[in-house]
């Protein structure tokens, strides 16, 4: 209890906090937070077990909430070119930014989250790829803190672009679903151009639709590497009389149930059978969870450690940024053709 009441303080500042000044997100002053709360040893071992228990289960519930806000038929009014858009984004965005962690010498699991978070959701794809990943807290919480700061940075940079970069209203719009993280990002930067929201949105939800075919993707690829190990390994062990086989390392399932939930929510929100007032108030939930959840993993970060591997997982938020933003402009300017 204490640890969950120490949540929920934060998200009430938070909030507070981004409604006193709107260019702060809520998002980001949860992590900051979290971090403050940590490395000024204030997170008290009484507050450890409600503040993880924020980290990963209300975590987990957000992304399942989340579903509430997704319908199919939003996706068909996509069209093709802009569900092309959003597919090329996602999977040049997650492939080039692995890569690019490699490069910079990054841990693979945390390159697997950075690359998840920025090409689809921010902290709700960190978390559904984080039983998969096989990283600590610490990656998490990198993962989670890089993706609130770049998508944060866009709620400022990209409405100073539009001009420059000659996009209309509807181009904006596209721009900013097919490359912003989190969709509460992605709101607050479309609201800055009357009439580019609603465009916003439609692109960003479907963009969070490829969460579960990707986690599971990456699941059933782990997978298939441990089973060929594991048929090296007993290979290379046998012997004239036989030996038992090694057990195989127990692996997530192919969809972890949170992800599962998040697609039937997504099935029962098409069905039209849920009242406005209710979507409403899951919407609210579920933005007030995930603040709470970032708060949780904000206390994981300690900046001490952050500093030694710091500037290259910096790098590797801000590059991969750059890529998400770079190739869904291209794609808008493509579709317009």
């Amino acid at each position: 209890m204490p640890g969950t009441a120490a949540a929920a303080a934060a998200t009430a500042v938070a909030f507070a906090v981004a409604h006193q000044v709107p260019a702060l997100n809520p998002s980001i002053v949860s992590v900051i937070l979290g971090v403050l709360v940590t490395n000024l040893r204030l997170h008290h071992r009484v507050l450890h077990a409600g503040t993880a228990l924020a980290g990963k289960r209300l975590l987990r519930c957000a992304v399942v909430l989340l579903g509430l806000q997704l319908s199919l038929p939003e996706l068909v009014e996509l069209g093709v070119p802009g569900l092309v858009v959003v597919g090329t984004t996602v999977v040049i965005t997650f492939a080039g930014t692995q890569v690019l962690a490699r490069w910079l010498g990054v841990s693979p699991a945390r390159g697997l989250l950075v690359a998840t978070g920025f090409s689809i959701c921010g902290a709700s794809a960190v978390a559904a790829m984080e039983p998969v990943a096989g990283g600590d807290e610490e990656d998490t919480g990198v993962a989670v803190a890089l993706v609130t700061l770049c998508g944060s940075l866009a709620i400022v940079v990209l409405p100073l672009l539009r001009g420059p970069l000659g996009l209309n209203v509807a181009d904006f719009g596209v721009w900013v679903g097919a490359s912003v993280h989190d969709v509460g990002q992605t709101v607050a930067t479309a609201q800055r151009v009357p009439g580019a929201l609603t465009t916003a949105v439609v692109v960003k939800l479907s963009r969070v639709v490829l969460l579960a075919p990707l986690v599971a993707a990456v699941t059933l690829g782990a997978r298939h590497r441990s089973h060929v190990r594991e048929a090296a390994a007993a290979v290379a062990a046998s012997a004239p009389r036989g030996e038992q086989r090694r057990r195989a390392p127990r692996m997530p399932p192919p969809v972890p149930l949170f992800v599962a939930g998040f697609l039937v929510a997504i099935a029962v929100t098409s069905t039209g059978w849920l009242p406005a007032a209710a979507l409403s108030v899951a919407r609210s939930v579920q933005s007030a969870l995930l603040v709470a959840a970032l708060f949780g993993l904000g206390t994981g970060i300690h900046l001490p450690a952050l500093v030694r591997t710091g500037g290259r997982s910096l790098l590797l938020g801000l590059v991969s940024w750059l890529l998400v933003a770079s190739v869904a402009y291209a794609g808008v300017r493509v579709a317009a053709l």
